[in-house]
Order: C-alpha cells, then structure tokens, then sequence
C-alpha cells in the first residue's frame, strides 16, 4: 500500500472551504469508490488552522496512476486553484512490522 500525506495550505480558512468542498460536491466519495483506493480522509489540524492534511492511500502505484489521469484531477485542481492552495507531499510504502514491534500496538 501507498500512503500520500497531502497538506493543504491557505488563507482565511481556504484550505478547509475546499476540503468541505469536496465531500459536499461529492467527489471525495468518488474517489473513494475507484479501484484501489483505500482511503481518503481529510484532518484538520489543532495548532495550524490554515493547513488541511488529507491522507490519501492507494493500493500500488498503478492505482495512482489512474486516479491521476481521471477527469476527476481536472476538478480537483480547479478546487485548489479557486481557494489558492499550496501543497506539500510526504509519501510512505507499507511494510510489514518487523517482529517483536506488534508488543508496542495496542489495539
């Protein structure tokens, strides 16, 4: 699985505009249901107000692939463009945890 760490950043509460943007108009749900996604959730940060950060993960590169070449982007990047976002990405592969780690998960 890969995990995208997209942070969000405006003015005057635009990360968050577009963020409710996209689940009212329902194109968070749509990319919910594509092949290969596994989720795609929005978070709100406590000490940053301006800052959105939505985690994003996907099946393997090949469903990323295709999220990116959907009409869906267009639309997206429309959004970001219209509330005058800036982006910041972390990216992160999965990994089994290595044994003797599950001792420290609590579930």
């Amino acid at each position: 699985m890969i995990t995208v760490n997209l942070y969000y950043t405006g003015t005057n509460g635009a990360a968050r505009k577009f963020a409710e943007e996209m689940e009212k108009s329902g194109t968070a749900d749509k990319i919910r249901a594509e092949k290969g996604n596994f989720r795609y959730e929005y978070f709100f940060s406590m000490k940053d107000p301006e800052t959105v950060l939505l985690i994003d993960a996907w099946e393997d590169q090949a469903a990323i692939d295709a999220h990116h070449a959907s009409p869906m982007m267009k639309s997206i990047a429309e959004l970001r463009n219209k509330y005058d976002l800036h982006m910041r990405v972390e990216r992160f592969v999965s990994e089994d945890l290595p044994v003797g780690d599950e001792g420290f998960i609590r579930k």
